[in-house]
């Protein structure tokens, strides 16, 4: 230090600043929220907005226009990705952007799922499997893809629904995709407890004001399920998943009928809950 010489050329950094009073660049923190061009994935990223300090959130569902017009409604930045999570050739494009920024995922939350109402006749095995692929697969890529980003005391979120929590006649292979995500949510946050990683399965009953109703029915019957009693808003049922998942909670039931569902489901069979569902679906 004493050598003029040496402490320039060896201890200098940067614009001549020594390394040792150097602070390395931090990384970005984000949230990436999927199926964010409506409902309970648009409203995510409303709260977010308002409740986290980041510096951008990466948006991802098809419907660029409509993620374009969500921007207008926070005032965190939000990273447009167009992609279809059906399509396997979209997470080679989410990983490499994720290699090239680094930044730190402080939030994930999976929202992209659909489902359909009916009879097995009546479901096309086009849409049983893209309920599956979108309902599981993607699911499971996504957080795999950003957990290499995510720091200790960051957040997941799996959007499941009350339909994990038992087998249902007219919606089984949505109930069954529901159930599995349920299960490996709870598993993997087992598994990233040494990470201080939290993970929540977020399981609600009927949302009355988001497109899910109403793309459910797209089968050409609609007498299979008469009413949808007591539904939530899109709005309640964020705010408390939130909430949820950020007292650590391993399972989100934001509302009175779903928590009532969790519990019954566990000491009632499946063949009795499924026989008190068929008297439900004709109220």
């Amino acid at each position: 230090v004493n050598n003029k010489g040496y402490w320039k050329k060896h201890a200098a950094g940067r614009n001549g600043i020594p390394h040792i009073l150097e602070r390395k660049p931090k990384h970005m923190r984000i949230a990436v929220v999927t199926g964010a061009s409506s409902g309970l994935g648009s409203e995510f990223i409303r709260q977010i907005n308002r409740k986290e300090s980041l510096g951008e959130i990466w948006v991802i569902a098809r419907r660029k226009e409509r993620l374009q017009a969500l921007q207008k409604q926070v005032r965190t930045k939000l990273r447009i990705l167009p992609f279809d999570l059906t399509d396997r050739k979209s997470f080679r494009e989410i990983s490499a952007l994720l290699a090239a920024e680094k930044p730190s995922v402080a939030i994930l939350v999976n929202a992209a799922g659909f489902g359909k109402i009916g009879s097995y006749q009546d479901i096309s095995l086009c849409d049983c499997d893209n309920m599956i692929d979108l309902n599981c697969r993607a699911a499971v890529d996504m957080t795999q893809t950003v957990l290499p980003y995510m720091p200790r005391g960051s957040r997941i979120l799996q959007v499941c629904s009350t339909a994990a929590f038992q087998p249902f006649q007219y919606l089984n292979v949505y109930a069954a995709s529901k159930s599995f995500l349920y299960r490996y949510s709870r598993a993997l946050r087992v598994e990233l407890f040494s990470r201080g990683i939290k993970v929540t399965a977020v399981c609600p009953y009927w949302i009355k004001d988001t497109e899910f109703i109403a793309t459910a029915q797209k089968t050409g019957d609609s007498s299979y399920i008469r009413g949808f009693p007591l539904a939530s808003r899109e709005k309640h049922i964020v705010g408390m998943a939130l909430r949820d998942s950020r007292i650590g909670l391993p399972v989100s039931t934001p509302g009175i009928v779903c928590t009532l569902h969790r519990i019954a489901a566990k000491f009632i069979p499946g063949e009795l809950m499924m026989g008190i569902w068929e008297l439900i679906r004709h109220l």
